[in-house]
């Protein structure tokens, strides 16, 4: 998996930049000497977070979370390997220089450390925790790292860090092309276009050029880079400053087109109506589902080679579906007539309006017949919804605008359990749009959707358990969801009784439920250690063991809750998972071990009795970092209450 290499090669590079000694680098001069010390000092604190990232993965049968993670490891060693490439500098043989490149070397390595440390940090602090296991210890270490880092930054002082933002994101889009053969042509370095543009700003472009060369890319490619990164850089500040501007036209633009460039010269244009990829006034803008807006062209280039993160962001794409921004787009147009500029026309092939307003029109009807007075109309449009609503966020956005969301709310609570099933599957998949879930819930929607778990068909049941975690996704709903009376017991239920699919589901939900501190006793107290302890022993379900010991590992963290799992005897067969688990199975059952016996001499002295002292010795020398590190902790208060 592309992932697991990414980890891999992550830990590696982890390992020779923490091998790197004040030796390794005697012949390097100040401040490179220092700064190559430091940076490997904290890029040494990652070794257990990349051990943890490598053994954990992503979660099991999530691929969502699969490809977020590949994304996230991904930027890692992205960061990692300009990192090595910075204390390389620093290793290799120091050049004799007069006091005059001197200065210039030292200002070089000032620029390139600078945009080292802040890769790095601003990776650091997008690690996705939805998709890791992170241990508490591991956490403060990356917290530790990512302050120091930020120190480092805001004392070499100078640069502007957007700048470094830009630059990344530009080179990023340069690298994936490149790696998927999207290359497109650019203007050959040593043009006349390229001189005029670097003329008077050799100080921006020799950054470019500083960054390009630590972050990996080739110096030709730099160069022709560097035109475009410095007027889209420029083009940034010109809100500010109100220069004029060159608005760029796309290729397939040829009319009207040498117009609308000199009317443009002289306009500043809204930093809004700009492409966050090419800086250029949007003609077709469109929304990717974490909120930013791109030109269609240039998102699809960038989606084309393979990229599945938001440019701007760096957020994971929830999914590839490209909104049209008619708002936006409506502006634009409005702006161009108030400047006189030409507006800026899409291709002729391009038929979304024809195809949206049409689909508009037939999922108004659609919505109209669930409220129709024919059990089999309401049935048909609440199958057709459930089936649109799964296929694409276009479709979400337009029937929660039609009003599809309190229709379909009201059929929740039909005698008809086919209409019910796809009612509660049309929300379900409405809710992937993080929009819809505030309107779902707002719409009353939470009450009959327990209702459905409770008493409706197995899979509207199922699909009633996969709407309440998609829609617990969002914090104060964990807290709507957690005190509606009924909620959490009709999960524990389902996980008792349920189907296989039924109980993965209700196993995910009241996972992410407890997560808020009060629903961890809620569930306690509606018998939900019964089942997961009947999990802990159910090797013939894949992923049971798994489930239970990753809820647990939760709700032990509560006092209440710690001394529940110790009453429901839990204990024996968590030091049975020692002996004969998977790896990540004993990493876990001995973390919550670990838990229940801190502060505790009664269920220590428990675990003594259980001679849980072989299996924790093993783990201690053959599991992962993070199992070796608990079994260690658990053997030490096991030794200090025996000399007591």
């Amino acid at each position: 998996m592309a992932a697991a290499a990414a980890a891999e090669s992550a830990a590696e590079i982890v390992r020779e930049i923490a091998a790197v000694g004040a030796a390794d680098l005697a012949a390097a001069a100040e401040p490179l000497r220092a700064d190559c010390l430091r940076l490997a000092r904290k890029v040494s604190l990652l070794s257990h977070l990349v051990a943890e990232v490598a053994e954990a993965g992503a979660r099991e049968g999530d691929e969502g979370a699969a490809a977020e993670a590949a994304s996230w490891l991904g930027e890692l060693v992205r960061a990692l390997q300009a990192a090595r490439r910075f204390v390389e500098l620093g290793r290799a043989p120091a050049r004799s220089s007069g006091a005059s490149d001197q200065d210039a070397i030292c200002n070089n390595v000032d620029v390139q450390f600078k945009f080292v440390t802040w890769q790095l940090q601003t990776v650091l602090g997008s690690l996705p925790q939805s998709c890791f296991q992170i241990s508490d210890e591991v956490q403060e270490e990356i917290d530790l790292v990512r302050s120091q880092l930020r120190r480092e930054i805001e004392k070499k002082g100078d640069i502007d860090v957007n700048i470094f933002s830009k630059i990344h994101d530009i080179l990023a889009l340069h690298v994936s092309t490149v790696e998927a053969q999207c290359v497109q042509s650019h203007d050959q370095p040593g043009t006349p276009q390229m001189e005029n543009l670097c003329n008077g700003h050799l100080e921006l472009q020799n950054i470019i050029i500083l960054v390009s060369e630590i972050s990996g890319v080739p110096k030709s490619d730099a160069e022709r880079l560097t035109s475009q990164l410095i007027e889209g850089l420029e083009n940034m500040r010109v809100t500010d400053s109100k220069k004029p501007v060159n608005v760029s036209q796309s290729s397939d633009e040829t009319k009207g087109s040498a117009e609308t460039q000199k009317k443009s010269d002289t306009v500043a244009i809204p930093e809004d109506f700009r492409c966050p990829i090419s800086l250029e006034l949007m003609r077709d803008p469109v929304i990717v589902s974490t909120g930013q807006t791109y030109e269609r062209a240039f998102i699809q280039r960038w989606i084309d080679c393979g990229n599945r993160t938001c440019p701007k962001t760096q957020q994971k794409l929830q999914n590839l579906t490209l909104t049209p921004n008619y708002v936006l787009r409506s502006l634009i147009l409005h702006w161009c007539e108030e400047k006189g500029i030409e507006p800026p026309t899409r291709s002729k092939n391009d038929g979304s309006y024809l195809e949206v307003g049409g689909e508009r029109v037939a999922i108004e009807t659609l919505v109209r017949n669930l409220s129709s007075s024919s059990l089999d109309e309401r049935k048909s449009a609440a199958a057709e919804i459930r089936s649109l609503a799964k296929k694409s966020t276009d479709n979400r956005i337009l029937l929660a605008g039609s009003g599809a969301i309190p229709a379909l709310v009201k059929l929740l609570s039909s005698k008809d359990l086919k209409t019910q099933e796809h009612a509660v599957t049309s929300l379900l998949n409405l809710s992937i749009y993080d929009q819809n879930k505030e309107l779902i819930v707002v719409a009353g929607a939470i009450v009959p959707i327990i209702q459905v778990l409770r008493k409706g068909g197995m899979e509207a049941r199922e699909n009633a358990a996969a709407a309440i975690f998609s829609l617990s996704l969002i914090d104060d709903n964990k807290i709507t969801i957690g005190s509606t009376p009924g909620a959490i017991e009709a999960l524990v239920e389902l996980l008792q009784s349920g189907s296989p699919r039924g109980r993965k589901d209700a196993a995910t939900a009241l996972f992410n439920l407890c997560i808020y501190q009060a629903n961890k006793v809620r569930a306690v107290r509606a018998g939900i250690l019964a089942p997961l302890i009947q999990m802990l022993q159910d090797s013939s379900r894949n992923g049971a063991i798994d489930e239970a010991l990753t809820i647990l590992s939760v709700l032990v963290s509560h006092h209440e809750c710690k001394t529940a799992i110790a009453k429901a005897h839990a204990i024996p067969f968590l030091i049975d998972l020692l002996r004969s688990s998977q790896a990540r199975n004993k990493e876990n059952a001995a973390a919550i071990l670990l838990a229940l016996c801190k502060k505790d001499a009664e269920n220590l002295a428990c675990i003594g009795r259980l001679g849980a002292q072989i299996p924790l010795t093993e783990l201690s020398k053959t599991g992962t970092d993070r199992a070796k590190r608990k079994a260690t902790s658990l053997l030490d208060h096991l030794s200090k209450l025996q000399v007591l």
